[in-house]
């Protein structure tokens, strides 16, 4: 009995060091102030509207022209209330980052806006899915292990990538905060492909195998792009203003020009730095200019030494 006492008395006292922690270390704790967004929310956000994208695909099979409309009108009318909730959220606090001010506020003001936001991001659920047919279709064009499209739906992390990107950038267009990271952070965790999501990337693009891809914020990737595993599109430095923070919002990522191929393990670095179309940049190539169209870029191969084993 002396020694449970001792041991709740020992985490007691723990609680209270940890507590204390958040007083001292306010940086990393968010108490006393308007609630964030769900990241689980996010996440159940996510999975509703890739039921509405590739439909009979996931959660809800047996769907047909005769009872697809009700299905689609029922996650419609759940996804406004769920995206208006989360993005009044973001909102809020967005504002209260900047002015400290927006619990203070009138609850209706980010409501409304979360609403308008919510519906109009809806608004392209249409046009998203002729573009994600599109990068269906790369991916089977382009990949001749594809036995057909279907596959290339349930089972490619390449189209997981890209389908969760074109929703968070949409989001990120309309200046959403946090919520488009988070959509972006949960794919990168789900498939190994990083996209940050103000990347603008092109129709009908192809990312084979995916592990290790890095796609960073200010890309520009125009359409018919194709990009293997391991593939960094980044940031050649990052420049800092007099007082050595650093500058943001700068053009800091390449740009991809229409018909390019890049190998896996390649590297593109810098925000000058322009891919010509239709040219091809060879595995393991690491690229810091600029290059025009039709270039293939190659590392010059080492020479194999062969010796028979003792």
């Amino acid at each position: 009995m002396a020694t449970d006492f001792r041991r709740k008395e020992q985490l007691t006292e723990l609680t209270d060091r940890i507590v204390d922690s958040y007083q001292d270390i306010g940086s990393i704790n968010h108490l006393g102030h308007c609630p964030l967004p769900s990241v689980q929310a996010v996440v159940e956000i996510i999975d509703d509207l890739k039921e509405i994208l590739y439909p009979g695909y996931r959660r809800r099979q047996n769907l047909h022209m005769g009872n697809v409309t009700y299905f689609v009108g029922d996650l419609v009318d759940s996804l406004h209330d769920k995206l208006t909730e989360q993005i009044a959220r973001a909102l809020r606090y967005e504002d209260d980052r900047l002015h400290g001010t927006a619990c203070n506020k009138r609850e209706t003001d980010f409501e409304r806006q979360g609403q308008e936001i919510a519906i109009d991001f809806l608004e392209t659920l249409p046009e998203l899915r002729y573009r994600l047919s599109k990068d269906v279709q790369a991916a089977y064009d382009g990949d001749p292990a594809a036995c057909g499209l279907d596959e290339i739906i349930f089972c490619y992390p390449g189209l997981e990538a890209i389908s969760v990107h074109r929703l968070a950038h949409e989001l990120f267009l309309r200046q959403v905060p946090l919520i488009p990271r988070i959509m972006s952070e949960w794919v990168h965790n789900l498939t190994g492909i990083d996209i940050h999501p103000g990347a603008k990337i092109g129709d009908s693009f192809f990312i084979d195998h995916g592990t290790g891809v890095v796609i960073g914020e200010t890309c520009e990737i125009a359409a018919n792009v194709k990009i293997y595993q391991g593939v960094t599109l980044g940031a050649l430095s990052f420049p800092k203003d007099t007082e050595g923070n650093l500058v943001r919002g700068a053009k800091r990522h390449p740009t991809i020009e229409e018909g390019v191929v890049i190998y896996s393990n390649a590297t593109v670095l810098g925000g000058e730095t322009v891919v010509g179309r239709n040219s091809v940049i060879g595995a393991g190539v690491s690229l810091t200019r600029s290059i025009g169209p039709n270039t293939i870029v190659t590392v010059e191969k080492p020479s194999l030494r062969f010796r028979e084993a003792s």
